[in-house]
């Protein structure tokens, strides 16, 4: 690591998120700086890489790691690679930050885990809500005992688009449940602070019954009831595609009170007109909604490496929000709940 207290990295993945950390790192990340960038479509990287000022381009992690200085990577490609890059950058001694879902199967997860701590480098997984404001500020007042003891905790994401094909794909993916709401998973244990005990999901094609014609295990809508072990009760909802915007809130019961976060509304500005309508806008992206999330956690995960401690969102948070989606999954081919671990 450099001895100037700024960490740098080098982004895997060109797409939109890989896009939203290297203008971070270039223009919002005080303790950071960008190194370069990889993505197999190297065009893609160029184009980035020519928007954010900087001039180091791979298509490989293995080249980027033979030909470039960086302190850590920022993994943001498709699910079933996350475990193979995230292993060779450990071993080369790197630090991993690496997006949800954390990967395709537990055992996959394990081997994360286990090469980062073999290795001595920091994991964390990008769960932004935990390091958005709002979500935060929630979270402290639960914690400081302000609702009382949480036993109803709520958790809405919804997508306003499909998920990639290969996110369709059994064999590549796990559907939305992963893609979109590993987000809601996470929400539910954090701000509960508990384990789950059981999953109990039912899914739907009922927005683009059509795709099911290619991926017959397709689903666009989805509820989920959890319970927790000290008997707290979790809800999900989530869908995709549902076109009106990004939509991601949160509400926690407790024997005291209630906690809501967020709302549907994107801006302040509202419109009211003479037939009585009323019009304001949604949030457009998860990009806007969760801005400061974005650059928070990466301030942190870099501040982790700076000064040797551990991450607030570990890999094992990643591991255990993938087990709910599984066992999401396996609750919706059996029909009834499933009880966590799994075994």
């Amino acid at each position: 690591m450099q001895s100037s207290k700024v960490v740098s990295f080098c982004v895997i993945g060109a797409g939109r998120a890989g896009a939203v950390h290297a203008r971070n790192l270039r223009t919002r990340i005080k303790n950071a700086e960008l190194m370069a960038i990889v993505d197999s479509q190297i065009d893609v990287a160029t184009k980035l890489a020519e928007e954010v000022g900087i001039k180091a381009v791979y298509q490989d992690l293995t080249t980027a790691l033979k030909r470039s200085e960086f302190d850590a990577v920022i993994i943001t490609t498709p699910t079933f690679t996350h475990s193979s890059l995230t292993i060779e950058a450990a071993e080369a001694d790197k630090h991993v930050f690496c997006e949800k879902p954390i990967a395709l199967t537990l055992e996959e997860a394990d081997k994360m885990i286990s090469a980062t701590e073999r290795h001595g480098v920091k994991l964390q997984i990008g769960f932004m809500r935990r390091f958005d404001p709002e979500f935060s500020a929630a979270k402290r007042l639960i914690y400081n005992g302000e609702i009382g003891k949480p036993i109803l905790v709520k958790s809405v994401g919804r997508g306003p688009g499909l998920p990639p094909p290969w996110a369709l794909d059994p064999k590549t993916g796990l559907g939305f449940l992963a893609e979109v709401n590993s987000h809601d998973f996470d929400t539910l244990r954090w701000l509960m602070g508990d384990e789950f005990a059981s999953i109990h999901a039912e899914v739907s094609a009922l927005i683009r019954p059509d795709l099911r014609a290619t991926y017959p295990s397709f689903y666009d809508v989805a509820a989920v009831v959890a319970r927790f072990e000290g008997g707290g009760l979790g809800v999900l909802d989530g869908a995709c595609p549902v076109g009106y915007g990004y939509d991601a809130r949160a509400e926690v019961l407790g024997t005291e009170g209630v906690i809501v976060i967020g709302e549907i509304k994107g801006t302040t500005l509202i419109r009211t007109y003479k037939d009585m309508r009323v019009v304001t806008e949604s949030f457009r992206s998860w990009r806007d909604r969760f801005r400061d999330g974005y650059v928070n956690e990466i301030e942190h995960f870099a501040d982790c490496i700076i000064h040797d401690r551990e991450p607030a969102v570990k890999g094992l948070d990643g591991r255990k929000a993938l087990e709910a989606v599984l066992a999401a999954h396996k609750s919706v081919e059996t029909g009834r709940p499933v009880t966590l671990p799994l075994g």
